[in-house]
């Protein structure tokens, strides 16, 4: 059954997993007090039944065309992939970017949202770090006429000024979190105490493909329209699928939405791109998949930042969306499996690659992004990218939010 952009209810549920305990191997699962379990029972069998549903699909497909702009563009950066200095490079780049809000986060907002109302929730809640999930809920919760708070970590608040301010334009209530380093780890944290005390009106829509079960496969699968427009955007530009896929990886949805469509598909190079911060060696990152270990966060099993005794560990990345002790349960088995790799670029390198690309392609984008292009970088700098390499990059957003910060610290 066709929808538009070649969507199709089944594109929508065509995955092997989570298993029925949701978990992606021995990841995922649900960890939450049991106020909450009978809340995610009931999401997940309301998903379930949205998924068959051709009127629920078709609304989102058009409200994704007519409101997001999708879909979004694939930009042949040559420009750019002159910069490599590798004969026959060639680099695409997944304009996130360019859709309503700057970001990708709005395609699993909007998902959610309309979920929410199918529900009869009459009040939405939300966490932020970098302040674009925000933003993407507080402009999704506008179109739909819904009630919406926002938590964020005060320190975020701080660095993303300008995307509290378009929260609080739209109609959205941000809250400020001071605990735990006022970071995205705490605004979850009260975000859940919300929901745990009103979860009878209220709908939690969480941001990244983290968190409980139903919460990862659900916003990959409504991410995935990143990696579904790619593969065939690719094909009708280059009659052949990229030899690799590259994207930065924070708690996950962009880099899940970019790579689950090609997961099948053994021939393309799968990296994610971490922030090693201030260096690995220094201990102030945010590398969980590179420099973590499984263990409970956030209502689920994955790769996590912890010290000996189990506890927590800070992080540190200039870009707050990456600033996060966790990742989702599904990249975690992809680190397992082998099928995705995982590196990490330090705020310098991010840096560098959001410099290049804006003066090599005019796109100013986000810092969180900015890793992978960096990563990229640095790659052809040491030799390590093939003649002739067909690459695709995730830009996951755009850097007006981050403008502040990059004053600071890079060159005029």
């Amino acid at each position: 059954m066709v929808v538009h952009h070649g969507t199709t209810t089944s594109s929508y549920r065509h995955r092997t997993l989570p298993d029925e305990h949701g978990r992606f191997g021995e990841f995922g699962g649900r960890y939450v007090p049991e106020g909450l379990m009978a809340a995610l029972l009931d999401l997940e069998e309301a998903y379930e039944i949205a998924l068959t549903d051709h009127d629920f699909i078709e609304e989102l497909t058009d409200l994704l065309r007519e409101r997001i702009g999708r879909p979004t563009l694939l930009h042949k950066a040559q420009n750019f992939a002159d910069l490599l200095a590798v004969p026959d490079v060639r680099v695409y780049l997944k304009r996130e970017d360019m859709a309503h809000t700057g970001a990708h986060k709005i395609n699993n907002a909007l998902g959610q949202a309309l979920l929410a109302r199918r529900m009869r929730k009459s009040r939405i809640i939300a966490e932020t770090g970098a302040g674009q999930h925000g933003v993407a809920v507080a402009t999704a919760c506008a179109m739909l006429g819904m009630a919406c708070t926002i938590y964020m970590g005060s320190d975020d608040m701080r660095r993303q000024e300008s995307n509290v301010v378009r929260m609080k334009l739209l109609g959205a209530e941000v809250r400020s979190v001071s605990t735990g380093g006022g970071r995205l780890k705490s605004a979850i944290s009260e975000a859940v105490r919300d929901w745990v005390t009103n979860v009878d009106t209220t709908y939690y829509l969480f941001g990244t493909a983290a968190g409980p079960s139903p919460y990862p496969a659900m916003v990959r699968d409504f991410q995935t329209v990143i990696g579904r427009e790619t593969r065939t955007q690719i094909l009708a530009s280059e009659g052949r699928l990229p030899d690799c896929v590259i994207a930065c990886v924070g708690g996950g949805s962009n880099a899940i939405g970019m790579f689950h469509p090609f997961l099948n598909d053994p021939e393309v190079r799968l990296i994610g791109v971490e922030a090693a911060g201030r260096g690995m060696a220094t201990g102030d990152h945010a590398a969980t998949l590179a420099a973590g270990s499984p263990g409970e966060m956030d209502g689920a099993y994955s790769y996590v930042l912890q010290d000996e005794d189990g506890q927590i560990a800070g992080t540190h990345s200039i870009a707050a969306g990456l600033d996060y002790p966790g990742v989702g349960p599904e990249l975690s088995y992809l680190k397992d499996s082998g099928r995705v790799i995982y590196r990490a670029a330090t705020d310098t390198v991010a840096l560098r690659g959001m410099r290049a690309l804006s003066r090599s392609e005019g796109i100013i984008a986000a810092l969180e992004c900015a890793h992978a292009v960096g990563y990229l970088l640095d790659q052809a700098h040491h030799g390590d990218l093939p003649v002739g390499a067909l690459i695709v990059v995730c830009i996951s957003g755009r850097g007006d939010k981050d403008l502040a910060i990059a004053a600071d610290l890079l060159d005029s």
